[in-house]
């Protein structure tokens, strides 16, 4: 089958930076210049990949550690509430003193220490001081909520151009063919007519958050909520509460004692199929992480080879191929959205399916 056209362009656009990359290697460029360059974009990466007691727009001096942004709340629970403004850790450069316990940043995570931001660590070189109870408002955390009014605000005013017409005004002229497609193509076929309803109101808002969320995380704003394996653990664990808290008994006696299956059979398949109600959500949580996290990592890869290709002709690929791949993690921000809300769709339709849909 003859490949298309782009994706030709597109190994040639590899083949030629892999030519450009041996170039570089016989250039005149010492070796330490070279791996402080590599190793100041692997920290970069990294770092905003990471999320954050402070939102920065964007560095203005990294040396003097200026950036334009804002503070966000900190609150932790050690023998007691502590709150307190991030700006008094000053991006982890400095130590934040709250009545009389003192706190510092550590990769991202905030420890216990003394004045003087001693860390300490154990004979294989980790950490060893005390994290408390961290519920801080952090960058992925006001982005939620940021998107949770948006899905609010969009559903609301949409709702209300419906009462006394049918026919959608606004937003809502956008929303509706969004929303029939996951009913009528994703919802009706996975759970059926009877049961469908109950689901919807789930599945639409899983669908828009994943969306917004993910093409938000496109943005040079550096928000990557849906690369945080927190977030997708919990929006996986929402659909096993629901799938469990909704089945029907025949689901139930299809996991723990099959029919139709001899008895030592039934013994053997009942953990196996237990096991499978775990493996589901876990999947779905994997599945949304990595490829977000994949898409991040290889588009800051690419954009971080404009700054150790010291040429027209890598500099130029490397920003071919990022704009390429910037246009195809849009598709990959809608179809992460799609793939799990039909996931969970199916999930729901197996555990409200009856004995006589077989």
């Amino acid at each position: 089958m003859q490949k298309p056209f782009y994706v030709k362009i597109l190994l040639v656009a590899t083949l030629l930076l892999g030519f450009n990359a041996f170039a570089q290697d016989k250039d005149n460029q010492s070796v330490d210049e070279k791996g402080s360059v590599k190793a100041e974009i692997k920290e970069f990466i990294a770092h905003h990949l990471l999320d954050s007691h402070h939102f920065t727009l964007f560095t203005i001096d990294e040396e003097n550690n200026e950036h334009f942004g804002f503070p966000l709340p900190v609150i932790l629970w050690d023998n007691g509430l502590k709150v307190f403004s991030s700006s008094k850790l000053d991006h982890g450069q400095a130590v934040a003193e709250v009545d009389g316990e003192h706190y510092a940043l550590y990769h991202g995570k905030i420890v216990k220490t003394d004045a003087q931001g001693t860390i300490n660590y154990d004979a294989e070189g980790h950490a060893t001081n005390v994290k408390p109870l961290d519920f801080s408002i952090t960058k992925n955390v006001v982005f939620i909520i940021l998107v949770s009014l948006l899905l609010i605000f969009m559903f609301s005013r949409m709702a209300k151009t419906y009462k006394g017409n049918n026919i959608p005004k606004g937003i809502g002229r956008a929303l509706e063919p969004i929303i029939l497609y996951i009913r009528d193509d994703i919802a009706i076929p996975n759970i059926g007519e009877k049961h469908y309803r109950k689901y919807m109101g789930y599945l639409l808002t899983v669908f828009f958050f994943i969306w917004i969320i993910n093409l938000l995380g496109l943005s040079p704003l550096g928000v990557n909520v849906t690369n945080n394996i927190a977030v997708t653990f919990c929006l996986a664990i929402f659909t096993f509460f629901i799938t469990a808290f909704t089945a029907n008994k025949n689901y139930w006696k299809h996991i723990f004692w099959m029919p139709g299956v001899p008895v030592f059979m039934k013994v053997v398949l009942a953990p196996i199929e237990l096991l499978g109600t775990l493996i589901k959500p876990f999947s779905l949580m994997i599945r949304l992480y990595a490829n977000i996290t994949a898409g991040h990592l290889i588009l800051m890869s690419i954009l971080g080879m404009m700054f150790i290709f010291k040429s027209w002709m890598g500099s130029s690929m490397s920003f071919v191929l990022a704009s390429a791949l910037s246009f195809l993690e849009l598709l990959v921000a809608a179809l992460q959205a799609y793939i799990f809300t039909m996931l969970s769709a199916l999930y729901f339709g197996m555990a409200v399916e009856e004995p006589e849909d077989h």
